[in-house]
């Protein structure tokens, strides 16, 4: 497991609690002595007791040394990076699998697409769904997908192909993963989910409620339907946990940095002051970026993820952007029906708490 944060740490459990040799590489050896030390991450999940079979080193060549499986947990920012400094210590044909989400900035690359660059000649999957830390390694009841492209192989013994054996290893206890074979369609729905999620703590912080919260999901599903259908995915894949599912959390709690951070904004917080000033990363802020730079370049409409990098990356208002995000042309639903109409009130602009 490479990433000590709280995803990490939990996913780490999970597998260790279910029986399996885990190592969990932490970038500071500091972190990594006092967790083999106090059995404990005291920086991100103080309060776990972490299970037997779970030991840190910040050793790259230690933690990779003999493994079947890894699982990178790190921010998506650090992929490219992190996968050039496991190369020269990774067993040949390892299975990996991403618990992180979002798409390469410079590049417009899915995630799988950078490890598949930087790593060839590996199985190439992905972890994901709607899973916070706290409550993945309290062993609450969740459930995520577990996404690898099927090969020919792969489909005529399903059990020895990368998503089943790693299905298998995380089944247990509170912990169910279902299987999948439609990579992009996964990477897509945790990518843009993060951007919808700040969308919706705008709104909840600007003082609007359910009604608001709903339409954004709803909309924001559709977003990702469209980006994933563009790109080769199955909007089936996107109504499931890794796009609805994870989608739904993310947008119900401010336990979610991205809605914390839209609601903090949304409240009219300065950015530079929002969580106490802390330096907290958050997915959905980079990839409002790179997630609109890459519907541009394939013509797929996302207007609330450009809404969204309008306010965060260009200096756009949030009350404006709101209203234009509204007072759009009126749509179908079912885009079979190719309907577009104007909008017979687009300067009349939402009333927002204090106007």
């Amino acid at each position: 497991m490479l990433g000590a944060g709280a995803w990490g740490t939990a996913l780490a459990t999970v597998l260790a609690r279910n029986g399996g040799d885990v190592m969990l590489w932490a970038r500071r050896p500091a972190l990594a002595e006092a967790i083999n030390t106090t059995g404990r991450n005291s920086d991100f999940l103080p309060d776990l007791d972490l299970p037997p079979g779970l030991c840190a080193t910040s050793d790259l060549a230690t933690a990779l040394a003999g493994a079947e499986a890894v699982v990178i947990a790190t921010p998506s920012s650090s992929l490219r990076d992190v996968c050039r400094s496991i190369a020269p210590h990774l067993p040949q044909g390892t299975a990996i699998a991403l618990a992180c989400k979002g798409v390469e900035r410079q590049t417009g690359f899915l995630l799988s697409e950078v490890v598949a660059e930087e790593l060839p000649g590996h199985p190439v999957g992905a972890v994901s769904g709607p899973t916070f830390a706290l409550e993945t390694a309290l062993d609450y009841p969740t459930a995520a997908t577990v996404a690898f492209p099927f090969r020919y192989l792969d489909r005529l013994e399903p059990h020895q192909s990368p998503a089943v054996r790693l299905a298998m290893s995380l089944s247990g206890g509170g912990f169910r993963p279902y299987v999948s074979d439609d990579l992009v369609g996964v990477e897509v729905g945790g990518a843009v989910k993060n951007v919808v999620a700040i969308a919706c703590g705008m709104m909840s912080g600007a003082g609007f409620a359910e009604n608001t919260r709903a339409a954004l999901i709803t909309r924001g599903i559709e977003e990702m339907k469209q980006l994933a259908e563009a790109l080769g995915g199955r909007r089936e894949t996107v109504t499931g946990l890794a796009g609805a599912g994870d989608l739904t959390l993310t947008c119900s709690s401010t336990t979610s940095r991205n809605m914390s951070l839209g609601h903090q904004l949304g409240q009219g917080i300065a950015r530079a002051d929002c969580f106490g000033g802390r330096p907290v990363v958050v997915e959905g802020e980079v990839n409002a970026v790179s997630v609109t730079d890459l519907a541009h370049r394939i013509a797929v409409p996302m207007p609330i993820c450009e809404t969204v990098n309008a306010i965060l990356h260009r200096g756009a208002n949030l009350q404006d952007s709101f209203s234009a995000l509204w007072a759009r042309p009126i749509e179908a639903e079912p885009r079979a029906m190719e309907l577009l109409l104007d909008h017979p009130a687009p300067d009349l602009p939402l009333q927002f708490e204090g106007n």
